[in-house]
């Protein structure tokens, strides 16, 4: 039997703290307005800091289900993974169907 919530949880918590960088958070966006996918250095050559700290926020995005990544020859190429991003919206809603609750609607 599998512990549900104890899962979700641990989800959320990747998640947000994958967040919690204000860099990762741009990588994110980076990706997303560059069509959901980008090579390490197409990421890199966005950002002012060295290679071995974007490639740390890369590590960390991936490791929290964020993007992931695959390697194309020399390249390594990180995609976006909408049904994890998701989680954001599942997190919130939970907010709205308390507040919901107590409106009683």
């Amino acid at each position: 039997m599998t512990d549900e919530p104890a899962r979700r949880s641990d989800a959320y918590e990747a998640f947000f703290s994958a967040l919690a960088h204000p860099a990762r958070r741009r990588v994110l966006l980076t990706i997303c307005f560059n069509g959901g996918s980008m090579t390490a250095g197409e990421i890199a050559g966005v950002f002012s800091h060295a290679w071995q700290t974007t490639t740390r926020h890369l590590q960390v995005l991936e490791t929290a289900g964020l993007v992931s990544s695959e390697r194309q020859g020399r390249l390594r190429v990180y995609r976006l993974e909408p049904k994890r991003l998701n989680l954001v919206s599942q997190w919130l809603a939970h907010f709205s169907q308390k507040r919901d609750h107590e409106e009683g609607g």
